[in-house]
């Protein structure tokens, strides 16, 4: 029996060996956007810091940086993207339906989205967790003062549900006011229809950076009610897009991990004897035949964006307008959450 064994375990060593250095054929929603020459890409209409588009029609944002990230491994140019403005309740039928390629959106991985909804989620691009934003006159410097408090909401949203539950488990017994659209639902905050207004803590710091008269006339309260991991989903069905997405993202992470900018990019990838960079960079293995691409695609995606580091500094990090800490979005070797596999 052990002879038997022993070449059962060997067969079954050399065939793991070969699938894993078989590469990767493309799938059908890769077929599609180098077919059609554009990337797809759901995002937020106006979430400053995250996405929103100036009056030339540019988008900018974290969430646009992840869609630009993928153009650029995908087509090899990072403008090479079609925009298409989501509001929540649009969100996910439009991804479904395949109008968009990847839905990059202020979007909260949570299980019942993930197991009913025929997407997938491909990582944490951004921590958060939902806050609730006051008047300063109000004087009220915590949420336990919102008992019996009108609240802004928008429907269709984790948000919503989030606020019922909170206000239930602390006897608050809060007063939900709520919107079909974000746009909505800033309006009426502002214009004094409710005494507070609850989102992820990062949307109202970029509602009171953009829609506030003066934005140091509203407070963030410090509690953070709930976990809001926000994301890129794909839909199911298509294994190798949703594994170049979920790897784009890594890359960016281990970029910063191991001092690879946008602006150093080029000579490290001519001079760095670092394995890892060169691995990242796609100057000795070729982990781009694993993924169904060539081996400069995650190159390209620094090359586009920047490291993960960079994209938080320049769109929502404290040099920017939001000045949001780094905080759980920090990497796992400086006290924060973001930690990806390696590239190898």
């Amino acid at each position: 029996m052990k002879p038997f064994l022993s070449r059962l375990a060997l067969a079954g060593l050399l065939t793991a060996g070969a699938l894993a250095a078989t590469p990767a054929l493309a799938g059908k929603t890769i077929d599609a956007i180098k077919a059609r020459g554009v990337l797809n890409c759901g995002v937020n209409p106006s979430l400053p810091g995250f996405s929103a588009a100036d009056s030339q029609g540019n988008w900018t944002g974290l969430d646009v940086d992840v869609c630009k990230a993928i153009a650029a491994t995908l087509l090899s140019d990072a403008g090479k993207i079609k925009w298409t403005p989501l509001n929540a309740s649009q969100r996910f039928a439009v991804l479904q339906s395949g109008e968009i390629d990847v839905l990059s959106r202020n979007t909260t991985w949570t299980l019942t989205r993930d197991a009913s909804l025929g997407l997938h989620f491909t990582g944490t691009t951004y921590y958060d967790g939902q806050g609730f934003m006051v008047t300063k006159k109000s004087r009220i410097a915590s949420a336990k003062q919102l008992k019996g408090a009108t609240v802004c909401v928008q429907s269709g949203t984790t948000t919503e549900k989030n606020l019922t539950d909170y206000s239930k488990a602390m006897g608050l017994a809060m007063k939900p006011v709520v919107f079909d659209t974000q746009e909505a639902t800033n309006k009426a905050y502002f214009a004094g229809r409710c005494q507070a207004y609850t989102t992820d803590a990062s949307g109202l710091a970029s509602v009171r950076n953009k829609e506030a008269g003066n934005p140091d006339d509203h407070v963030i309260l410090p509690e953070l009610i709930s976990k809001e991991p926000l994301g890129p989903s794909v839909r199911r069905g298509d294994d190798e897009f949703f594994t170049i997405v979920k790897w784009v993202v890594f890359a960016l992470i281990e970029a910063e991990e191991y001092g690879i900018t946008q602006a150093n990019v080029d000579q490290l990838k001519a001079d760095s004897k670092d394995p890892v960079v060169q691995r990242i960079l796609g100057t000795s293995e070729d982990t781009g035949k694993l993924l169904g691409l060539d081996r400069d695609w995650a190159y390209r995606a620094i090359k586009a964006v920047g490291n993960y580091g960079e994209i938080f500094e320049r769109n929502v990090g404290p040099k920017s307008a939001l000045k949001l800490p780094r905080g759980a979005n920090n990497l796992w070797s400086k006290g924060g959450f973001m930690y990806a596999p390696p590239v190898r």
